[in-house]
């Protein structure tokens, strides 16, 4: 084990703020990401809060304002289990970066994603509570993890729109895998927005606002935003560029690594996730730079809100090979082929094509 209770063969970005990873070939062996394997993404030091003395402030454009201890969320509110992945806006920014250098970001390659079970209430019923007044359009989150990223320097905070806090998927999490929160992953409580980056999902959550516009918060209102491909990233600002929130139609290829493999069959394995409210219909498979496909098994989504792992026996002959894998989704969409048409200077969104390069020596 390494740092946080993770697993030695993580993949750890920083150590301080703790940026670490899953090992592929971990995540491509099942549905559910163990916990001592799942990513985590961190701003800043991660805050070590102390449980009996922690509440959940409820405030904005309410009727009535809320102060709930962690012990007034279990008791108060039904408690909701929901498998879901969470995927760092980030995730496979090492394709992006293979095109054009992007400074002073990590290179995330495939496993800055992970499947697991989150218990908690519904955020729904926390602010039915409360009762959002008709002017309401977003909820903001705040905590109080403080990045030196962030100008000026602030604590982290973010929103999503009033719809998606009130839609029965979106919870306050007090568990992670079936257990308690762990300190990493945002003890005592979080939010938990499936099918929004993991930016959306605040750990440490400590304040909850109820809104007429988005957050003004640094990790809203400038990061976590496509910018153009000709843009200066250090100059831009509150506002400009595309804001994140839903995830797009994406595939990674985690299973073979780069590098030599045998001759012969081999399995080809890796994850898919469909936009909201979309579902992964196909993965295909080319191993002679797409100008043939074959079509991958798909394994069954462990929930509505959970990737798609798939497989496929290929044969490779001796030499050097191109491994491709491509997604659709019920709606006939299909990922974008070229990282090129996608490069953006804070490297999000790598939704393309995922490719591997393998030698098969004929072992």
């Amino acid at each position: 084990m390494t740092r946080w209770g993770k697993r030695a063969d993580m993949l750890v970005h920083e150590e301080d703020p703790f940026n670490a990873e899953s090992a592929p070939d971990v995540l491509a062996s099942t549905d559910l990401t163990p916990l001592e394997a799942f990513y985590s993404r961190n701003h800043g030091p991660l805050p070590d809060l102390d449980v009996d003395g922690w509440r959940l402030q409820v405030s904005g454009l309410v009727g009535s304002q809320l102060s709930l201890s962690l012990d007034d969320l279990k008791a108060g509110y039904e408690p909701h289990r929901l498998v879901a992945t969470l995927q760092c806006a980030g995730n496979r920014r090492a394709g992006l970066m293979a095109v054009r250098d992007i400074e002073g970001e990590d290179p995330w390659r495939a496993g800055a994603i992970g499947t697991t079970s989150w218990t908690g209430a519904r955020l729904a019923d926390v602010l039915a509570t409360a009762g959002p007044l008709a002017s309401a359009t977003d909820v903001a989150f705040a905590a109080p993890d403080v990045s030196e990223l962030a100008d000026p320097q602030q604590p982290y905070g973010s929103s999503i729109s009033l719809a998606k806090a009130l839609a029965p998927e979106t919870l306050i999490a007090w568990e992670m895998d079936d257990a308690p929160l762990t300190r990493v992953h945002g003890a005592p409580a979080r939010i938990v927005v499936p099918g929004y980056i993991g930016a959306r999902s605040v750990k440490w959550v400590e304040r909850i606002e109820v809104r007429d516009a988005p957050s003004d918060n640094y990790f809203q209102a400038t990061a976590y935003r496509v910018l153009p491909s000709d843009a200066d990233p250090d100059s831009a600002g509150p506002g400009d560029g595309i804001s994140l929130g839903p995830w797009s139609l994406n595939c990674d290829i985690l299973v073979p690594a780069p590098g030599s493999v045998a001759t012969g069959a081999q399995v080809v394995s890796g994850y898919a996730v469909a936009a909201e409210h979309r579902e992964v219909a196909r993965v295909e498979v080319s191993t002679d730079e797409g100008r043939t496909w074959v079509p991958a098994h798909l394994h069954e989504a462990p929930s509505p809100w959970s990737w798609r792992r798939w497989e496929v026996e290929v044969v490779l002959p001796a030499g050097r090979t191109v491994i491709t894998a491509r997604a659709w989704d019920d709606s006939g969409a299909q990922q974008p082929s070229d990282p090129a048409n996608l490069w953006n200077p804070k490297g999000y969104a790598n939704t393309a094509w995922p490719s591997v390069s393998v030698d098969a020596s004929g072992r």
